[in-house]
């Protein structure tokens, strides 16, 4: 079947990020149209996590390769409507304050150095804040959802897909917008069970108390809205998530890279200068602050007593065995926020509909791993057969790469 063809938009926000409020910018998002015929649009709304934006990580074709790892394409050609976004501060929505280099998290300069920027790139931050937050980035999910309702033949519920820190975005948004997603599947789901959250049950998603927006303090956590990384530190942090076999195909590193690149026409500027006189580039994203998406949120049910997630909004979870991103190894010293645990979101969603299932060998970056075109799978047969996978409805099952399950 021939690849779908995409369908760009720019998509008016008035931005609630404290960097640029009140600002109207355009949000990009990308469609694939596989809807055949006279059949009904079903809609897919797809959203990045913190890093890699949304077309580097879902719309990724690499050739000669004997694995997938297009998402997006592969589910419009099952027939669905996909819908891509990307969230301020990713891919190719704006990205306010972060074309400065002193705005990156000073940690981190050291990659910056080889590239002469101008300006320079020492100094404290010029804006010393976080870029992004839970409500700014609800607002922009709002937005594109409302556009894709207003298209002939979209204004209905549909199913959305996160990977990673989509989750503390699509999370809430549905805990509190629950009639207007059909299901929500997760991949490797950021989610800190002992997060931020306001503390007054009348008003589980509040900003925490005595927070004042942007937040600044700590600084080492807080105190600027871009992180930044090389070609180098993106692939060693993947690699410390490869087993034995690796699941990491020869060369999609490079591949994966260039994605990002292609989505960044500033930072693929800066960075080392390679031998033919361009730049390897460097990977800039944003620093959000989230609060609302933990274990006290998570089971929260509607005025009759329902669960939101789990019963009117049916949940599937997928990741990786090897995932030290999604689950904070044991010794790793962090405040409670950044402690992520993908059991314990399963074990958070208060309804029976919930299905969760752990893959051997795969990590965080799963999406451009072998296991990939099982992910599709998982995917597909949830869409397709109303929230059933495997013939299974609920639980939490360990998937070998056999593809025996073992209940969990």
């Amino acid at each position: 079947m021939p690849a779908p063809t995409p369908k760009d938009y720019s998509v008016p926000h008035v931005s609630k990020l404290p960097a640029n409020e009140g600002d109207t910018v355009k949000l990009f998002v990308r469609e694939y149209d596989g809807t055949q015929g006279n059949q009904p649009h079903e809609v897919v709304l797809m959203l990045h996590g913190r890093s890699v934006p949304v077309l580097a990580g879902y719309d990724l074709t690499v050739p000669g390769s004997d694995i997938d790892y297009n998402w997006a394409q592969d589910l419009a050609k099952h027939h669905y409507d996909v819908f891509m976004m990307d969230l301020q501060g990713n891919g190719r929505s704006p990205r306010p304050k972060m074309d400065e280099p002193r705005n990156a998290n000073p940690t981190q300069r050291g990659v910056l150095s080889p590239n002469p920027l101008s300006p320079p790139y020492t100094g404290p931050p010029l804006y010393p804040h976080q870029l992004s937050n839970t409500d700014s980035e609800c607002a922009e999910l709002a937005t594109v959802i409302d556009f894709i309702r207003s298209l002939p033949g979209r204004n209905k519920p549909m199913d959305f897909i996160g990977w990673s820190a989509a989750a503390p975005s699509m999370g809430p948004y549905t805990l509190q917008h629950p009639e207007m997603v059909k299901s929500l599947f997760l991949l490797a789901p950021v989610f800190p069970p002992d997060g931020r959250w306001s503390g007054d049950p009348a008003d589980p998603f509040a900003i925490p108390p005595n927070t004042t927006l942007p937040v600044s303090d700590p600084p080492t956590l807080y105190g600027f809205p871009m992180f930044v990384s090389s070609k180098q530190g993106f692939v060693d942090a993947w690699t410390r998530e490869q087993g034995d076999p690796p699941q990491r195909e020869p060369g999609i590193e490079d591949a994966a890279w260039a994605a990002m690149m292609a989505n960044d026409p500033v930072g693929s500027k800066w960075g080392q200068k390679l031998p033919s006189g361009a730049y390897e580039g460097i990977h800039r994203f944003r620093n959000p602050y989230f609060w609302g998406w933990t274990k006290e949120t998570v089971p929260y049910q509607d005025a009759l007593g329902n669960y939101i997630l789990g019963d009117r909004v049916p949940v599937a979870i997928v990741y990786g065995e090897l995932d030290k991103t999604a689950n904070t190894p044991p010794n790793v010293p962090v405040p409670p926020p950044l402690r992520f645990s993908v059991p314990a979101l399963y074990k958070a969603i208060g309804g029976p509909e919930k299905l969760m299932f752990e893959l051997e060998g795969a990590g965080h970056s799963v999406v451009w791993e072998r296991p990939a075109e099982i992910v599709h799978d998982i995917a597909f047969q949830w869409l397709h057969n109303k929230h059933k996978v495997w013939d299974l409805t609920s639980g939490s099952y360990y998937r070998d790469s056999t593809g025996v399950l073992t209940p969990v």
